[in-house]
């Protein structure tokens, strides 16, 4: 089994800057894709970042410019380094990670538990 674990989300003030992590645990294969996605109150789950397994990355048009990803392989840890935080930045903010574990052959998504963000002053 595969768990995915993230850290890092409180409040902060408009123009402040916050640093997600999100730390998969397990019997690990390897990791594919990797995101971060959030969902305010009210609307449906975006995708904010990317990175794929050769490092390649794609942010929403919201957050370019402002959040960067990243990712260490070593700690099958993705992060997310967000600054010029915004009020509409506002939401429970989830990582996901494709991975192909000893157990299961093919490669299967999984979902961490979410943590807020509230961009407030």
């Amino acid at each position: 089994q595969v768990q995915l674990v993230e850290s890092g989300g409180g409040l902060v003030q408009p123009g402040g800057s916050l640093r997600l992590s999100c730390a998969a645990s397990g019997t690990i294969f390897s990791i594919n894709a990797q995101g971060w996605y959030r969902q305010a109150p009210g609307k449906q789950r975006e995708l904010v970042a990317g990175i794929t397994s050769g490092d390649s990355t794609n942010y929403a048009d919201s957050v370019k410019g402002r959040f960067t990803i990243s990712r260490d392989n070593a700690k099958n840890t993705v992060y997310l380094q967000m600054n010029s935080l915004k009020p509409e930045d506002t939401a429970v903010y989830y990582c996901r990670a494709v991975v192909i574990s000893y157990s299961v052959a093919t490669p299967r998504q999984y979902w961490g538990q979410g943590t807020q963000i509230t961009v407030s002053s």
